[in-house]
């Protein structure tokens, strides 16, 4: 075990990043010209990464699975994006933006890493209105802001409730202009297969034509990971289908540590699962709980006649129901982070409260938001005593106007109207925390090999805070890689193009035509899905929302089984040398049998609760996370030694200077 080195740069907080700039070498422009970067995945923080990079004049070349970059998964945000801009007055500050992340996190995060997100953040806004994002405004144009969990004002900046299509798209027309002069080259529907070293560099990577089958050499000087998280490793999961983490394992597997990988964020407000035909689950946005009340009946029997249809949730009064966040967190309410309300639900459906058919699930309430706005829709429009169907009807209106596309989706998914009849909602895997570990820069443990994005570990510790995600993917592609690559970079204007005909690709690409003739050659009689839901099913009963040692130690063996099975027994159909959707699946599913066993030995060696991480030995009175900061107050990054079982932890200490260690309380 090693201490790992981070390069956070001395001096005040509030001045590293700016001193950090100074400091780092750079590349002047007629040598960027000389120089190719490889950027994997293409949203958010890919997408920006790309579009900047060519804009300085270096060469790049883009990889996304999808038919395009705009379908990306980070178009599926919906609820918004943070800035600490301070536009409400409401005492906002890049350090209460700071503080309020360091604490969502569970103090488990870097805090150089996390008020450089802060101090960026403004700009994030800026560069987008610049684009042309269609933010929600105010009545007198200024952008307008909500709240989400965790905090005490209002900096979420949003575009109705599709927030990170409108950003996405943003970053999509800054890369097309720089594909239309030649700067990028985008291949899509091309899937990383593997990561090429030269002289232990990130040199290049072997990529698949998902369409022709045709494997592919691609050589850069320096190779940029925003390929996103992990989620799926779950089975069930708000992630998109395709989601997957073989571009970060592949890299992993090369010699890139990973970091912290059982922190993982359950949201609180997703559709609830209806059976075991399910493959996807859907999130109703987190904005949701800025109107809507989270509630279950008070007494079991209420619970019981609404699971069998006897009772519907309309007709019990205020007194008969349990706003239970509002109970227990009195000064955050419904808007507590998202692993304490997932804890909450899950602690209420466990004790018997649940209210659909499988009793997992709660009601998100907009009954009272619907009367508060149609009042002051009323008052506002003159009608100083109007009817109760005037108020029903200006509120519907209103919340329409806010959230209208969530209540469509959620209409077409159940079939209730959200109007008329409280949403059920119950939690489900949505993001991870974790991933590969990365210096200041942006660097993993690989020269030369940077991850952005969720892709990366760096900046949400143990739970991330809501409408963090699209900073963080944005901070790190606009405004710190473009930056941070050049120092390495600058050691490279005299390397000339790395050829793709050398040693190193020819043994890295012989390697990837080898596993997947494994998997064509398998001939087993199980489809690659019956793996990934059993591999589901373990994670999500051993490792999901509360963890404990005899069930990680199952999890662990069970998952060890279900791998060497599935090298045995796996049927994948189709051929290798063209389009095959069940060769992707097994080449994912195959990563994901590796990391769920890894997932599982961080979650086991990790005798605390934090955050997104909660062992049921580790609680304090009332059932909060009680955390252990003289034994675990590091970031666990895992070195690859061929199985999980054998990876190796290497630490990186945490150092709080700016912030007082002390138990979260949302109370």
């Amino acid at each position: 075990m090693s201490v790992l080195e981070s390069k956070i740069p001395e001096g005040p907080l509030k001045d590293k990043w700016t001193k950090h700039k100074n400091d780092i070498n750079l590349v002047n422009p007629a040598n960027k010209r000389n120089i190719d970067i490889i950027v994997v995945g293409t949203g958010l923080a890919g997408g920006a990464a790309a579009a900047t990079l060519a804009e300085l004049g270096y060469n790049v070349k883009t990889f996304c699975y999808q038919d395009s970059p705009r379908r990306a998964h980070s178009i599926a945000a919906q609820g918004g994006i943070n800035a600490s801009k301070n536009y409400q007055g409401d005492g906002d500050s890049d350090y209460r933006l700071f503080y309020d992340t360091v604490k969502g996190g569970d103090y488990r995060s870097r805090e150089a890493n996390v008020y450089r997100l802060a101090e960026v953040s403004g700009n994030i806004i800026d560069q987008c209105v610049a684009q042309g994002v269609p933010f929600a405004r105010e009545y007198g144009g200024y952008l307008d802001n909500r709240s989400f969990g965790g905090v005490l004002v209002s900096r979420t900046f949003y575009a109705k409730g599709q927030t990170g299509q409108q950003l996405l798209l943003g970053a999509y027309s800054a890369m097309n202009r720089q594909i239309n002069r030649g700067k990028i080259q985008s291949f899509n529907r091309h899937e990383m297969m593997d990561l090429v070293l030269v002289d232990g560099k990130a040199r290049g990577i072997i990529a698949r034509d998902m369409v022709t089958g045709e494997l592919e050499r691609h050589s850069g000087h320096a190779v940029v990971l925003a390929s996103g998280g992990y989620g799926n490793v779950f089975f069930l999961s708000t992630n998109a289908m395709g989601s997957n983490v073989m571009a970060a394992w592949r890299a992993h597997r090369r010699g890139a540590y990973f970091a912290n990988p059982c922190y993982t964020q359950i949201h609180p407000t997703c559709i609830p699962v209806t059976g075991d035909h399910q493959s996807k689950l859907t999130l109703m946005s987190e904005s949701l709980r800025n109107d809507g009340r989270i509630w279950v009946p008070k007494k079991k029997e209420d619970a019981i006649a609404i699971r069998e249809g006897k009772k519907k949730p309309t007709e019990l009064s205020e007194e008969e129901r349990d706003y239970y966040l509002e109970r227990r967190y009195p000064s955050f309410g419904n808007l507590v982070p998202r692993d304490v309300a997932s804890r909450a639900a899950k602690e209420r459906c466990d004790a018997g409260f649940g209210v659909n058919k499988t009793g997992q699930a709660v009601y998100l309430d907009f009954a009272s938001a619907i009367k508060r706005y149609g009042k002051e829709a009323a008052f506002t429009s003159g009608h100083k005593n109007p009817s109760e169907a005037e108020i029903i009807k200006l509120g519907k209106e209103v919340v329409e106007s806010k959230y209208g596309n969530l209540f469509q989706m959620y209409e077409k998914i159940t079939d209730q109207n959200p109007y008329e009849t409280p949403m059920m909602i119950y939690p489900a895997v949505h993001y991870t925390m974790g991933g590969l570990w990365v210096d200041y820069n942006l660097q993993t443990t690989i020269p030369g090999c940077y991850a952005a994005g969720e892709a990366n570990f760096s900046d949400h510790g143990a739970n991330r805070l809501g409408a963090s995600a699209l900073m963080q993917g944005l901070a790190d592609g606009y405004f710190v890689l473009p930056y941070t690559i050049g120092d390495y970079l600058s050691k490279d204007i005299r390397t000339g193009k790395i050829p793709t005909d050398s040693p190193e690709f020819e043994a890295t690409e012989k390697e990837v035509k080898d596993k997947i003739d494994r998997l064509m050659n398998a001939g087993g009689k199980h489809s690659v899905d019956t793996y990934h839901k059993k591999l589901g099913k373990i994670m999500w009963e051993k490792c999901g929302m509360a963890r404990n040692e005899q069930g990680l130690k199952e999890a662990i063996e069970e998952i060890k089984a279900l791998r060497e099975d599935f090298w045995q027994n796996v049927k994948v159909t189709g051929t290798a040398e063209s389009k095959n959707a069940e060769l992707e699946k097994a080449g994912r599913v195959a990563d994901f049998l590796e990391l769920g066993e890894l997932f599982a030995k961080d979650a086991l060696h990790r005798n605390e609760s934090c955050g997104g991480h909660f062992r049921e030995e580790y609680q304090t009175e009332d059932g909060e996370a009680l955390r252990d900061d003289e034994n675990f107050k590091y970031v666990a990054a895992w070195e690859y030694k061929g199985q999980p079982s054998d990876a190796v932890l290497h630490k990186e200490e945490l150092i709080f200077k700016n912030i007082e260690l002390k138990t979260r309380s949302y109370k």
